[in-house]
């Protein structure tokens, strides 16, 4: 039933042959929270789409993240499709931030239908403009905001992301996808609950009403 909905909802608009070959073709799996389905270097065999859950992709360099964006409920993961163009092997990493169902779509078949149908195209020029959007705004948030402010977007973005408040986690979490240090990221928090905007328990951390 979810694999039928998710389906009509997604890809509705593109006909029913398309949506009778979507039945036939795509998996579904349910996946457990901090499980990697993507690595670097492997050769991609599958599209993922979210159907609830949270997903982080993101690159390694020495040990440091570089989170390109993240996957939320009816997103797909555009760097996986884009690969189906070249060699098909992957640039990135795909974490689960939570537990997570997908939908997964065989690229072999995929490919068949960027020609058979051609209207598909419409549901990743979409997807495009969506991770563009998320690019410009992550740069903007590095450019223009202080350290103490990126912090406070990033936890924010958490929230939004797990739906969880208070949000497991890190200080060393933080500074990797800050680029930062877990002493300095640990200093700027003291000084950010001190002014009553998060607050920092056993739980998580958790922002405060006023900023929520």
């Amino acid at each position: 039933m979810i694999k039928n909905q998710f389906i009509y909802n997604k890809f509705g608009f593109l006909g029913d042959d398309l949506l009778v070959e979507l039945q036939c073709h795509s998996i579904i799996t349910k996946i457990k929270s901090k499980t990697e389905i993507i690595r670097e270097g492997q050769k991609n065999k599958y599209i993922p789409f979210l159907i609830n859950g949270a997903v982080k992709v993101l690159s390694l360099n020495d040990g440091k993240e570089l989170v390109y964006y993240y996957l939320r409920p009816n997103d797909c993961c555009l760097m996986t499709f884009s690969t189906i163009f070249t060699d098909c092997i992957s640039k990135v990493y795909a974490i689960t931030e939570k537990e997570s169902e997908i939908l997964f779509l065989p690229i072999s078949v995929v490919q068949d239908w960027l020609i058979k149908y051609p209207q598909i195209n419409k549901v990743f020029y979409s997807e495009y403009n969506h991770r563009f959007f998320d690019i410009i705004s992550m740069m903007n948030d590095a450019v223009f905001n202080k350290l103490d402010k990126r912090i406070i977007n990033y936890i924010r973005h958490q929230v939004d992301i797990t739906g969880n408040n208070p949000v497991k986690l890190t200080h060393k979490e933080i500074a990797n996808y800050l680029g930062s240090s877990r002493e300095v990221i640990s200093r700027i928090l003291k000084k950010i609950e001190i002014t009553g905007e998060i607050s920092q328990t056993k739980e998580g951390i958790k922002l405060s009403q006023i900023i929520l």
